[in-house]
């Protein structure tokens, strides 16, 4: 084929693409590739049926059990799992084409630890660059101690957070321990990978710390203990702010900014509450927070600040939504929140005005997606509801999945990629 053959090929197959509205990008992380659950996709699913096929690609088993979130690296996708009978920890890979399990690898065998009846035991969801995947389970040797900071005294199992690393072929590449972690809901935090750093949250009831990676070692580049030693469970998220990056993430009593590179503090905002889940958003000018227990509310927070900022750079606060696990997401400049409890949440992200309130769902664990101008919430009997930002809810479709879910979907190359109770799920017959 001489040049010009070759050029018109490569522009017919660039306008297949546009017009198939086939847009791709990989979901390498907690909440894809910007950690805010947004995908710039405009072929994804908006119409299928778990139960009878209706437009599900395929569907395959998951070995153990785990609320670990897909993440997509081009013909690969990634996932913690717990066999619970061995007590194996897991990090599988499947291929995209049809679900088969490429490989399989034991990270760790350690005792189940104690937890919370909606967490587990492989929650963390990995992180990969395409060519090194990172994942995250506590090892515990099954002694129990008596839980901290807790209502009614019971035991829990103290541990220690393993890091891993393999290969996109499933070799092993490293591993390392970062800490002690003690929590009487179990254990999830999700790895970020930052340039050559693996950020590591290790907030918990004990000596909390932050922590980063090389990546390519797995040794300490730089590690801070966090002043309030309260357990909470959110995954950073990293933004350029006029200029210089920002590490951002609620939790242990307050919200706070890091510089990723060294782990100094920027600014930082006390409370609302005293125990986080949620990982924040930002929209250009303000993040978004949600919160927590005891007290619940929705934030937004000026980034522009240096110092204790909790008088001047909280734009406003609102106590009407009750969220505590799900993360938010932006769509059209609406800040849409999903009550663990079944509510649907609008909130105007200039004023903090709630635009409207409905039920939609029976109980909300996984994080709200965005995609095409739609917002995708998940409850936990698996009905995923697609809804079209508006002054009121605007139901596109309800979707049943056809078995419980707990576990935030992931989209890439043009399809969904839920995380069953048994199942893993492709949504979607794009190719």
């Amino acid at each position: 084929m001489n040049r010009s053959g070759r050029n018109m090929l490569a522009a017919g197959c660039m306008l297949m693409l546009m017009s198939s509205g086939a847009f791709a990008e990989n979901w390498p992380g907690w909440r894809g590739p910007r950690g805010d659950g947004t995908s710039q996709e405009t072929g994804v699913p908006v119409k299928w049926n778990g139960e009878t096929g209706e437009n599900i690609a395929w569907k395959v088993k998951i070995p153990g059990t785990g609320h670990s979130c897909p993440v997509v690296w081009d013909d690969h996708i990634y996932l913690g799992s717990c066999n619970e009978e061995t007590q194996e920890r897991l990090l599988l890979c499947f291929h995209r084409s049809d679900g088969h399990i490429v490989w399989q690898k034991t990270v760790t065998t350690s005792k189940l630890e104690t937890r919370h009846q909606l967490n587990s035991f492989a929650s963390a969801t990995p992180a990969t660059d395409g060519e090194t995947v990172y994942v995250t389970f506590l090892i515990t040797d099954g002694h129990e101690i008596p839980a901290p900071n807790v209502g009614s005294p019971r035991n829990v199992t103290p541990g220690e957070v393993l890091v891993a690393a393999y290969s996109k072929d499933g070799e092993e590449k490293w591993k390392t321990t970062t800490g002690d972690f003690i929590s009487a809901h179990g254990f999830c935090s999700s790895p970020v990978i930052y340039k050559n750093l693996l950020i590591i949250n290790g907030d918990h009831d004990g000596e909390s710390w932050l922590t980063a990676l090389d990546r390519k070692t797995g040794k300490v580049v730089w590690r801070i203990q966090r002043d309030h030693k309260i357990r909470s469970y959110c995954t950073p998220i990293i933004r350029d702010i006029g200029g210089h990056p920002q590490m951002v993430l609620s939790g242990s009593k307050h919200v706070i900014s890091l510089d990723p590179e060294t782990g100094k503090q920027i600014w930082r905002v006390e409370g609302p509450t005293e125990q986080f889940v949620s990982s924040m958003v930002f929209d250009g000018k303000r993040f978004f927070l949600t919160s927590g227990y005891p007290d619940h509310y929705v934030m937004a927070i000026r980034p522009d600040g240096t110092g204790d900022v909790s008088a001047t750079h909280v734009q406003w606060k609102s106590d009407e939504a009750k969220c505590y696990v799900p993360s938010p997401v932006l769509c059209e400049n609406r800040l849409f929140v999903a009550d663990d409890r079944g509510t649907v949440n609008c909130f105007d992200t200039e004023t903090g005005r709630r635009i409207f309130q409905d039920r939609l769902g029976n109980h909300y664990s996984a994080s709200l997606l965005t995609a095409n101008g739609l917002v995708y919430f998940t409850a936990d009997d698996g009905n995923i509801a697609v809804v079209r930002p508006g002054e009121k809810l605007d139901i596109v479709s309800k979707n049943p999945l056809g078995e419980y879910c707990w576990s935030s979907p992931a989209i890439a190359n043009g399809r969904i990629y839920v995380r069953g109770e048994h199942h893993l799920f492709a949504i979607g017959n794009n190719p």
